[in-house]
């Protein structure tokens, strides 16, 4: 009897018998499991990175040898973070008040807090926000904070108001008088307390809402911004 050897895999194969009319199927269910795996590995891939929280690093396709290499991708999560501690920890995040807050202060805090959000954002790398939607909800969110609500009262109120509040502190007349008795004097201060009050209101919506992803594992599809009613 002669061996011979094959370089051939027999995966599935049919044999019909003509003498009494069986057949015989048999399945190679290793290379069958191997091949299935190849077929839905992509779709497996596309949805696993889909969810942000790990991206594909490197793949090595085979049926005798599957290698895939996942890394943690948390870059969103650790830029959520970075803006809940900026709010949490300026007057940006907390609640005006009116009484005992200077508003030129205020002013400040929301300005350099303006500065750094933007800074944070240029975090995100571009290929990231391609393909990942959560990067992306993050980076809407802090459009509408930064663009649609604190860049508007920021353009209509501070530079007026700081050009007034710098003449009236020079008045001797204002000596005697604290920053909050001050600020009181200037003739638009109710309409500028409610829409500083407004937009205060929303951030601290948007402080708590970080807090519930970084902290309470919520995911950003979670996430509602507060409508204002300007």
């Amino acid at each position: 009897m002669q061996a011979t050897v094959s370089d051939s895999i027999n995966v599935f194969s049919v044999i019909v018998h003509k003498t009494d009319g069986t057949i015989d199927v048999s399945l190679n269910w290793m290379i069958a499991l191997g091949i299935l795996f190849l077929i839905f590995l992509p779709l497996f891939i596309r949805w696993f990175t889909s969810r942000g929280t790990y991206e594909l690093n490197e793949a090595e396709f085979g049926i005798g040898s599957q290698k895939i290499k996942f890394k943690s991708n948390f870059s969103n999560l650790q830029i959520a973070y970075k803006m809940w501690v900026e709010l949490s920890t300026r007057k940006v995040g907390l609640k005006v008040d009116p009484d005992h807050d200077v508003i030129i202060e205020i002013y400040e805090s929301w300005y350099n807090f303006f500065g750094v959000m933007r800074d944070l954002l240029k975090e995100i790398p571009a290929q990231t926000l391609r393909r990942d939607r959560s990067a992306r909800d993050l980076v809407t969110i802090a459009d509408k904070i930064l663009n649609i609500e604190l860049r508007p009262h920021l353009t209509a109120w501070q530079a007026k108001y700081r050009r007034w509040y710098t003449a009236e502190l020079e008045d001797k007349n204002n000596n005697e008088l604290t920053p909050q008795e001050v600020q009181k004097k200037y003739i638009h201060y109710e309409e500028l307390i409610k829409d500083m009050q407004r937009v205060n209101d929303l951030l601290i919506s948007y402080r708590t809402s970080l807090e519930h992803i970084v902290l309470k594992g919520k995911t950003f599809k979670s996430f509602r911004l507060r409508k204002s009613n300007k």
